[in-house]
C-alpha cells in the first residue's frame, strides 16, 4: 500500500475516533475532536499531493480518498445531531448522506467498468463548505461544554446563545451545496448511468 493510501486509510479511522470523542461531551474530548478534525482535514490535501508528487496515484486511492471525506463529514454531523443545545436537522443530514451514498455508488459503477471518477471542482467546493461548517459547529460545541461548567465571557456567551440557529443554517446550507454538487456529478456522468442501466436491462 502506498504512503498516500495509508494516510487516506488513517483518515477513515480518525473519523470514527472523532465521532466517539464528540458524543463523549466532555471538554477535553471535544478539544481532542477539534484537533483530530484539523489533522484529518489537513491530511485530505496531503495524501493527494504525495500521490501526485511520487507518481503513485492508484484506482484505490481515487475511490478511497473521496470516501474518506464522506465518512469524516457524516461522522461529525451525526455526532452534532446528538446535542440538544444545537439544532442539526436530521433531514438535512439525511440529504447529505443520500448524496454521498449516491455518488459513492456511481464511483463503484465507474470502477466496475474500468473507469475512475476523479474529484471535480464541484466536489472540492462542496467538501470545503462541509469542513468550514463542521469546524464552526465544532468550536461552538467546545464553547458549549466549557461554558456549562466554567461560564464564558459576555461576547462568547452571546455567540453560544445563537448556537441553535447558527448550527441549523450551517447544516442546511451544507446540505444545499452538497445536493447541488451531487446533481452536477450525475449530469456530468449521465452517460455512465445510461450505460449501466442499459447493461442491466440487457442482463434482465
Amino acid at each position: 500500500m502506498t504512503l498516500a493510501n495509508r494516510i487516506t486509510m488513517g483518515r477513515m479511522a480518525l473519523s470514527l475516533v472523532i465521532f466517539a470523542l464528540i458524543i463523549s461531551k466532555t471538554f477535553w474530548s471535544e478539544i481532542a475532536a477539534l484537533v483530530l478534525l484539523t489533522v484529518a482535514s489537513i491530511s485530505d490535501g496531503i495524501d493527494g499531493a504525495i500521490a501526485r508528487r511520487t507518481q503513485t496515484t492508484t484506482s484505490f486511492g481515487a475511490i478511497a480518498d473521496p470516501f474518506a471525506d464522506k465518512l469524516l463529514v457524516m461522522a461529525v454531523f451525526l455526532a452534532f445531531a446528538s446535542f440538544r443545545e444545537l439544532s442539526v436537522p436530521l433531514w438535512a443530514v439525511f440529504l447529505i448522506l443520500l448524496r454521498e451514498l449516491t455518488i459513492s455508488t456511481l464511483r463503484v459503477l465507474a470502477a466496475l467498468q474500468g473507469d475512475v471518477m476523479k474529484a471535480e471542482a464541484a466536489g472540492k467546493i462542496k467538501t470545503t463548505i462541509q469542513l468550514i461548517a463542521a469546524f464552526t459547529i465544532m468550536v461552538l460545541v467546545v464553547l458549549l461544554v466549557w461554558g456549562k461548567k466554567h461560564g464564558l465571557p459576555e461576547l462568547l456567551a452571546d455567540v453560544v446563545a445563537l448556537a441553535k440557529p447558527i448550527s441549523w443554517w450551517l447544516t442546511v446550507i451544507t446540505a444545499f451545496f452538497t445536493i447541488i454538487s451531487g446533481g452536477i456529478y450525475l449530469y456530468n456522468h449521465r452517460l455512465l448511468l445510461y450505460k449501466s442501466w442499459s447493461q442491466r436491462g440487457h442482463g434482465q
